[in-house]
Formats: C-alpha cells, sequence, structure tokens
C-alpha cells in the first residue's frame, strides 16, 4: 500500500483519564478515508506503563498494551483501516523502557531479583562498576538516610509507593538489613548518581542494549509479527540517537521489516547537517521540514526591531550561542555527571591514566558540537574540528583532550558514551532550557530549530525542497507532532509578530507598565505565548486559564533562570501565576483582543500558507490529530488534548471551514496523483512585480502547482499592485476556489478568494 500522505493519532487507555483506544480510532476510519488520508499513524501501542498518557514509557515491547485494545483490538484495527484503503504506521521504542514501577516490567523486576544472574541483565545498559559491591545504583529516595525507613513485606521492600523485589533467601532482618543483601541500592536521588544508562536525564526510564542481537530480538518480536502478518506498513523509530550503535541498529531492522516498509527516523537534524544516506531509511520524520515551511513566513524585516526588544528587557542576543555553549557545559557536568563520571571511568579503563581536567575537557568538547552525534558517516569532520577548536580556545585542555581521543580509538565503548552523552547534553541544553530563554520570536524556538537563524529565506526553502525531492522524496514532513513546543497554528500567530516590530514593542512596554511581570525577560516570553493563544472573542474559558498557568510553570522551571523543577522558588512562581492571572483579567486582556483583531487575518493566511506548503512539497506529510482544523496547542501535555472529531465531521460536511478545505484538497490530489508527489520532482516558480516577495509558488511534476502569500500585514497599503504569476502553458483548475487561469495571472486574482492556491493542469 503507496504511503502519500499520514494521520497521527495519539492512543491512550481508559486509566490515563482521557482514553483514545484502537476502538476509538476504528471509529474514525471512515472519516479518515474521506479526508484523503493514505496511513493512520499510531503512537506507541505496546504495553506501557499504566496510565501512561502517551505510551513511550514501554514496559513490556512483546505485547500490545492491553489498555488500547490489545492485539486483538490492533487486528480489528488494522482490517477496518484496510477495508478502506488505509494502511497502518506504529511509533516503536527502541531506546529506552519504562521502570518507575519496577514490578510492572518484569525484566527489570528480574534483574533486581537476581542482578547478573537475571536472564536479562544484559538487556539494560547498567554500570556494574559505579558501586563497589556491583549493585545496581537507584536514585529513587528522597534522601539516603530513607533507607532505615524501608520496611520487609513478605517477598518485598517498602517504603511509601515504593515497591523493590528481595532475593530469595535474603528477607531475614530489618528492611535496611534486607536492602544491604540485595544485587541493587537505594539511593537519594540528589547524589547525581544512577546505576544505568537513562534517556537523558530521566530516571524512570532505562535504556537498553540494542547493540546485543538477543535483545533486538526479543524487543522486536511483536513488531517482527506486525510485518509478517501485514498488519503495518511502517514504523517511526524514537530517538534512534540515544543507541549504542544506531546505523547497525537500523540495518537489523530493515532486515525485521523487510524491504517496502516505510522506516522514517526521530532524527534531529542541525542546519548545515545532512542525513547519512547510507542509512536504510526514508528520511527523517520531518522537524526539518518544519522549520523550513513554518520559516518561510517569519518576515527578515522584524528581526532587528524584535532583537532591540530583548536587549531592552536584559537579554543580551549577542551573546546567544556563548550561552547555548554555556548551557551545554552545565547540562554535561551538572544534569548528567553520572553519564560523565561513567564516561571517565571507562577512558581510565581504556588507558590506564586519568587527568583532573577530564571531565572540563569532555564538556568543553561537546559544547563545541553542533550535532545530537557526529559519529554517522556524513560527519566524519565533526569530532577533529570541535576537539581543534576547543584546544585552540582552552590550551589547558589540550592533554585531557588527547587522553579522550586515544580512549576512544582503544575501546568503542569509550566513543559510543561520548555521543550519547553529547546527544542528551545538546536536547537538555537546546529544547529544554535554551528554547524556554530565547525571547526574541518564540515561534522559532521548536525542536529542529536554530532561534539565531531568523526564518527561512525563499531561495533557501527551495533549494532545500529541491533537495529533498532528489535524495529523500519519502521522508516525513510535517507542522505539528507530541513533542512540539507550540502547535502550528500558534507559531503561525506569532510568527505575524516578525512584521509588526514596531508594533509589538510599543504594545509590550505598554502592557509592562500596566500590568509588570515578575522579571521582564520572562515576561516577553511569556506575553508571546499568551498572545499565540488568545481566543478571538476575548473570551477567557477556565480550560484556557488552566492550560497557560500549566504551561507558565513548565516554561519558568524549563528555562531555569529563576526557578526550576528540582529546586522550586515559590515566590517566583507565586508572582509568575499572579501577573499571569492579572493580564487574564485586567485592561491588557482587551488590548489583546484588539491586538489580535488586527493581526489575526494575516495569521491565518501563513496558517494556511505553512499548512499547504508542508502538504504539497516533497516528501511524506504527516498531519498531526486535529490540526486539520484552527488549533492552539502549546507544548505537551497540551499539545496531546482529545480532539472533537464530531466537529471536524460537521466542518467536513459542510465545507465552509479554510483550512479543512486546504487540507483535503491536498490529501485527496495526493492520492488521484501519487506519482507527481512520490517522484515527480521540484521546481520554484518566481513571481514578477512589486510584491514578488510575498508568493512563494512551486511546480510538482508537470500538473500541479502550488502558490502561497506570506507578509501581508505589508501588503495592507500598496496592496498586489501589477504583480504577477506565469503559470506554465495551459489552463490550471484551483482546487480551492473552483476558478481556471491560465497564463500570466495577477497576484489579486490568484488570491481573490483564499491566500493560497492548489492548482492543477486541467488540459494533459
Amino acid at each position: 500500500m503507496r504511503i502519500l500522505s499520514t494521520y497521527r493519532l495519539q492512543m491512550r487507555g481508559p486509566a490515563s483519564g482521557e482514553a483514545f483506544t484502537f476502538a476509538d480510532a476504528e471509529n474514525l476510519v471512515d472519516y479518515l478515508a474521506e479526508l484523503g488520508v493514505s496511513h493512520l499513524y499510531l503512537s506507541p501501542i505496546l504495553t506501557a506503563a499504566e496510565g501512561s498518557s502517551h505510551g513511550y514509557d514501554v514496559t513490556d515491547p512483546t505485547t500490545v498494551s492491553a489498555e488500547l485494545g490489545g492485539a486483538e483490538g490492533l487486528q480489528r484495527l488494522a482490517d477496518a483501516a484496510h477495508s478502506r484503503k488505509i494502511g497502518l504506521i506504529v511509533d516503536i521504542v527502541p531506546n529506552h523502557v519504562g521502570v518507575d514501577v519496577p514490578r510492572q516490567n518484569r525484566w527489570w523486576w528480574d534483574v533486581l531479583t537476581y542482578g547478573r544472574e537475571s536472564a536479562f541483565s544484559s538487556y539494560f545498559d547498567i554500570d556494574w562498576t559505579l558501586d563497589p559491591d556491583g549493585r545496581i545504583v537507584l536514585p529513587v529516595l528522597g534522601s539516603d538516610d530513607d533507607v532505615a525507613d524501608l520496611v520487609v513485606d513478605g517477598e518485598v521492600l517498602r517504603l511509601g509507593d515504593l515497591e523493590y523485589p528481595i532475593w530469595p533467601g535474603t528477607g531475614e532482618g530489618t528492611g535496611a538489613e534486607v536492602h544491604d543483601r540485595q544485587h541493587y541500592k537505594l539511593i537519594g536521588w540528589r547524589n547525581g548518581s544512577c546505576g544505568y544508562r537513562r534517556f537523558f536525564s530521566i530516571t524512570s526510564l532505562a535504556g537498553l542494549r540494542q547493540e546485543d542481537r538477543a535483545v533486538f530480538d526479543a524487543t522486536h518480536a511483536e513488531v517482527r509479527r506486525w510485518f509478517a502478518e501485514n498488519l503495518v506498513d511502517g514504523i517511526r523509530i524514537d530517538h534512534p540517537d540515544g543507541l549504542s550503535d544506531p546505523a547497525g541498529y537500523l540495518t537489523w531492522l530493515r532486515e525485521v521489516a523487510g524491504p517496502q516498509a516505510w522506516i522514517v527516523v526521530e532524527k534531529i537534524l542541525a542546519v548545515d547537517e545532512p542525513l547519512d544516506p547510507s542509512l536504510p531509511v526514508a528520511g527523517t520524520t520531518g522537524y526539518d521540514a518544519l522549520r523550513e515551511a513554518g520559516g518561510l513566513f517569519v518576515d527578515p524585516s522584524g528581526a532587528e526591531a524584535l532583537t532591540a526588544l530583548v536587549d531592552s528587557a536584559g537579554g543580551d542576543h549577542a551573546a546567544a550561542a556563548e550561552t547555548a555553549r554555556g548551557l551545554k557545559v552545565k547540562a554535561v557536568t551538572e544534569t548528567l555527571a553520572s553519564e560523565l563520571r561513567r564516561l571517565r571511568r571507562a577512558v581510565v579503563a581504556a588507558t590506564g591514566r586519568d587527568h583532573d581536567l577530564l571531565p572540563d575537557a569532555v564538556a568543553a568538547l561537546l559544547s563545541n558540537i553542533g550535532v545530537y552525534r557526529s559519529d554517522y558517516l556524513t560527519l566524519t569532520s565533526v569530532l577533529p574540528v570541535a576537539v581543534a577548536e576547543t584546544a585552540s580556545a582552552q590550551p589547558e585542555l589540550a592533554d585531557p583532550l588527547a587522553l579522550l581521543m586515544a580512549a576512544t580509538t582503544r575501546n568503542p565503548e569509550v566513543g559510543v558514551r561520548l555521543q550519547q552523552l553529547c546527544g542528551a547534553a545538546t536536547a537538555k541544553a537546546m529544547e529544554d532550557c535554551l528554547f524556554y530563554r530565547d525571547a526574541r520570536l518564540v515561534s522559532l524556538n521548536e525542536v529542529g530549530g536554530e532561534p539565531e537563524y531568523f526564518g527561512v529565506s525563499a531561495a533557501e526553502f527551495h533549494r532545500r525542497a529541491a533537495d529533498r525531492a532528489a535524495l529523500w522524496p519519502h521522508a516525513m514532513t510535517t507542522l505539528t507532532t507530541h513533542d512540539t513546543k507550540r502547535g502550528e497554528d500558534v507559531r503561525a500567530r506569532i510568527g505575524v509578530l516578525s512584521q509588526v516590530p514596531s508594533l509589538w514593542s510599543e504594545l509590550i512596554q505598554g502592557w509592562e507598565r500596566t500590568t509588570p511581570s515578575p522579571d521582564p525577560l520572562t515576561g516577553l516570553f511569556l506575553w508571546q505565548n499568551i498572545y499565540g493563544v488568545w481566543p478571538t472573542d476575548g473570551t477567557v474559558s477556565t480550560e484556557l486559564r488552566q492550560r497557560l498557568h500549566g504551561y507558565a510553570e513548565k516554561a519558568i522551571r524549563e528555562a531555569a533562570l529563576h526557578t526550576t523543577w528540582n529546586e522550586p522558588d515559590v515566590e517566583f512562581e507565586a508572582a509568575v501565576h499572579d501577573w499571569l492571572d492579572a493580564v487574564l483579567d485586567g485592561p491588557v486582556a482587551a488590548e489583546l483582543t484588539a491586538t489580535l483583531a488586527r493581526l489575526d487575518e494575516h495569521a491565518r493566511t501563513d496558517a494556511l500558507g505553512q499548512k499547504l506548503v508542508a502538504l504539497t512539497a516533497p516528501g511524506i506529510p504527516d498531519v498531526y490529530q486535529g490540526t486539520e482544523l484552527w488549533e492552539d496547542s502549546l507544548v505537551d501535555p497540551d499539545n496531546r488534548r482529545p480532539v472533537d472529531y464530531s466537529l471536524r465531521r460537521d466542518e467536513m460536511a459542510a465545507d465552509s471551514h479554510p483550512k479543512m478545505r486546504v487540507v483535503r484538497a491536498a490529501l485527496q490530489l495526493r492520492q488521484q496523483r501519487p506519482d507527481t508527489f512520490l517522484s515527480g520532482g521540484y521546481r520554484p516558480v518566481p513571481a514578477d512585480g512589486e510584491a514578488a516577495e510575498h508568493i512563494v509558488a512551486f511546480l510538482r511534476g508537470e500538473d500541479v502547482l502550488v502558490a502561497v502569500s506570506r507578509w501581508t500585514v505589508r501588503l495592507a497599503d500598496n496592496g498586489w499592485g501589477e504583480t504577477t504569476l506565469a503559470l506554465p502553458d495551459g489552463h490550471w483548475n484551483d482546487l480551492l476556489s473552483g476558478s481556471t487561469h491560465a497564463g500570466e495571472i495577477p497576484a489579486g486574482e490568484l488570491f481573490g478568494a483564499l491566500p493560497v492556491a492548489l492548482l492543477v493542469r486541467a488540459d494533459g
């Protein structure tokens, strides 16, 4: 079954509080078929922690989640989808499993019970040398002293809600005495030590050793069944960069899935980073395409004024690169200190030598690497260049850097752990910190984005689209995911501020006088997000108020400037919550509504434009659940809220909602003309006239032409004027407006009904 588009569904069991099961998905098949979707794209469906709202904390990779409907429910969904010529794509999680409640993970429970004698001890990336007695160090206690409060309860040790197994024959005595005989050692989480590789710094997610073929086979037996029984057509791979050997893993996976399976990887590429063409995959999951499609609508003329606004609020945008490097050093030496110490021990074991400055050298080196990991074939120069830059800037680190590089040549484990540490540090420093600090234009602060690049020029977009058509025509493209910091329409609305920087600066200055934020830079960040989700009628519901409070708390803790997750500043957080209520209930609310009345039309123009681009540019587009209509989601868990599909069915029937029309027309056209989109190539179509920069247009194959308008605030005074778009020979039908065009068409006519056009050759 040819993959032409996907529609992402967030699966949730009843215990999560808001279920969306296989049966619920089955009930949507007719709607999605009419929408034009070729494949349902399911979030992880293997058995996860009880009550999981996302499924990435898999506790049993050998079974389909009973909460979602089990293997039988999956079969029924596949049958229903196949009956409407829709296939299935499934998200899988090879890097880690959930161990928050050990009893729920039978492999982990067995390892905790029997230690190295467990049949599953090799499944996990455990640091058996961290504890002198060879016990698995588990940082799960409030403090080390809590060990004294452990109690023996039959075959388990308990402390409140915590429950751990007792090795048979060792259960006599006090809880503390029994604890000392176990294969694990419970310690306080503030120690900063962990006895196993984690997913980033999340202790509840333990890393798997997929480099061991036995582990791979055990964890992919169910996946193998899906392909053997033709249940699925493809899989999305979560965070392959965390694995020991991503390329080797993907080679094995291709053997399991077969040569025709669609495999895409959640690979976050730097702006100047190519995807390794030797990988046996169709491409990435589309964060790179997201940056490109959205960046088209950011007006570069707003950069100077918005940068000045940041600086006036106490920021220093010129120092952003230095700040990023500093955050990466901090992530390595503090947040990931346990992983750093393990790497150091590996260096010592490989070389028989140590150096006092080795930790500083590792941190400084990784701060000079701008990719998640640099051991792909296309990135072989990244590490030596970073070594050169680090040694040049800090000559005192030359010796420990030499020691580190020597260790990587003597023991592959050192190189692997260095790469895994690099990816984790990049995520913690950039996505989980800097992107919550940079307040210049927060729509740029997206997974896969680099905020120092203020948007994407048409020249860059066209070049990258042409390259994707040639090299990765089946890569996933997207605008919204379960991991995006803001939904696509929120980003589009915030992006409009790049067109009105003076107005925005004036508004912020006035609002800060009327309702001053606890910290101007924090305020500048939050003002944009408030504006991004502000209701057009100005009515702030209780739900929206709660969502904004939840978002603000997460944002200021992730930013880690005034408060953190581990050390919350109660006074600062209370001040932010009080300020937010003052904004929602005070005089600024009316001004926000008035501002939106002026700008919302332009925001929707850009939202439609980026949506049509994402659906028709090279790649396989994913529509995240619910985004066929306007959506106002923020970061998770906000972007995983239930979707009102009755409303979407009604809008489809009415055929009047502009975004639904764009999505439906584009997806159905992909069904009708698959070769055009899968192998038809890509060519830019330039516009002419004084407002030509406000049009982005391109040709797919010889029979589909896409045109979108942008930066329309700046068109308000003079309009399109004599701007035209020269169509290729023949007559062209606009599937969105119903109009037919030929020759050189005035922009005002082309965009008379909608700010976007989807043209199909009408005569051959």
